[in-house]
């Protein structure tokens, strides 16, 4: 599920393009459907409404390292992360660092994982909610 949210809105960050047709796309190459195709879509609505807010907070905790130098991959990876830590509260934070190292190092640089679990990890001990914390 994630994958397929992070390839709709990485395609979205080069094209501009509505996200929803990628992720169309997405849904049907991979056979996706029932509640993974409904989180998809919640995941990608929710990214694209809070991208704001997303890119403001991965910009505050980049030390020496400019948002526009990242690359697409890391980028867009951060970007689901922060959604899922901000806004999915039932998901433990544990799973969400995993499953976004992962799809870092999968679709990025061998440093990808380990940069991207930086970022995360400092975000969520400054703003997800301790309730989560919990999970």
């Amino acid at each position: 599920m994630r994958e397929a949210v992070f390839k709709a809105i990485f395609q979205y960050d080069f094209t501009k393009e509505d996200p929803n047709d990628a992720l169309e796309m997405i849904i049907k190459e991979e056979n996706l459907d029932g509640e993974i195709e409904r989180t998809c879509r919640r995941f990608v609505k929710g990214i694209i409404e809070n991208l704001e807010k997303i890119d403001s907070l991965i910009k505050a905790h980049l030390f020496k390292w400019s948002f526009n130098r990242l690359s697409s991959v890391d980028r867009n990876v951060l970007r689901l992360g922060v959604y899922e830590l901000l806004f999915e509260n039932d998901i433990p934070i544990e799973v969400t660092l995993n499953e976004a190292i992962e799809i870092a190092k999968k679709y990025g640089s061998e440093k990808s994982g380990k940069f991207v679990n930086g970022i995360l990890d400092r975000i969520a001990k400054n703003y997800v909610s301790k309730h989560k914390f919990a999970l």
